[in-house]
């Protein structure tokens, strides 16, 4: 394993540059890290995503960066956290492995078991926030043994990092909490309005809502962001609903969250993805053809 982890300037794997990745490296980069990306299986938007940071190297295959990290660094959808591990642990990696993925505490062990089983130190994380393009809007909390060293040195950019105290998946279970509300409530809402429309009373939801929760309105409208992001939530729910059941707590509302985002998959990073009423017309439509589908 890696001891080192006090030296000035480390070497750091980013596994891999979506549009948060890329954010998490540009920001490495600026607190003075070398930081590394590997092209190889990648599509052709990441290639075009990394080629715009200066400074950031691409070892080409994922071999090539394990051999060369210190610390490598995993942001990549929850359904791919375990295979992340599993990639890196079956080549030899014994660096320090920081798991930033939306994943339940329950999964994280999973996680940490198959990278120290290679000799590699596992750090716990969560990012909250969007990526990290502008001062104080994006944080990455990280828990466990080498914690506190590690922010020191991930400090400097535009992603602050924040060390937690507590259990070794405090991080991940803070992120769970967090994103149970944000991306839950953002679904239930999505449910909620094409329910209104399904029954004939959206405009008439609307209206009241002006009179009593005007938020509301303005938040349905905008729900577009989300709705193109649905891909991604639909696994992000059902880590929430693991992280509910381990603490007793019922899981059923982020299962359903998780199911209503599979129906919204047809818009991935789709900008014009739609919100309010539009969103609602759009949904009833594909849960009518899926029930059609299913006869």
């Amino acid at each position: 394993m890696i001891s080192d982890v006090e030296s000035v300037r480390y070497t750091i794997g980013i596994l891999h540059p979506g549009a948060m990745g890329i954010s998490v490296a540009e920001s490495l980069i600026a607190a003075g890290n070398e930081v590394m990306w590997c092209s190889d299986g990648r599509s052709p938007e990441s290639k075009e995503r990394a080629r715009t940071v200066a400074d950031l190297v691409d070892t080409g295959w994922l071999n090539g960066l394990v051999n060369r990290s210190k610390l490598i660094i995993s942001v990549v959808p929850p359904v791919a956290a375990l295979d992340v591990a599993f990639e890196v642990s079956s080549l030899g990696y014994r660096g320090l492995y920081l798991d930033a993925n939306a994943i339940s505490p329950e999964t994280a062990r999973l996680v940490a078991r198959e990278v120290e089983s290679s000799g590699a130190q596992y750090i716990d994380g969560g990012i909250i926030g969007p990526p990290a393009t502008k001062e104080g809007s994006t944080r990455l909390y990280i828990s466990g043994d080498g914690a506190n060293t590690v922010s020191d040195r991930l400090n400097g950019g535009l992603l602050e990092t924040i060390a937690l105290e507590g259990d070794a998946t405090a991080a991940s279970s803070l992120k769970m909490a967090y994103a149970g509300w944000t991306k839950g409530s953002a679904a239930l809402l999505a449910g909620i309005i094409t329910l209104a429309e399904s029954n004939g009373v959206f405009e008439h939801l609307a209206k009241e809502w002006d009179l009593s929760q005007p938020m509301l309105n303005t938040r349905s409208d905008t729900l577009g962001p989300s709705v193109a992001k649905a891909w991604r939530f639909a696994g992000e729910m059902e880590e929430i609903a693991k992280t509910f059941a381990e603490a007793g707590l019922p899981n059923g509302f982020h299962l359903a969250a998780a199911e209503l985002y599979q129906q919204l998959e047809t818009y991935k990073d789709d900008s014009n993805a739609p919100g309010g009423k539009k969103l609602a017309l759009a949904l009833q439509e594909i849960i009518s053809n899926s029930r059609k589908n299913m006869k």
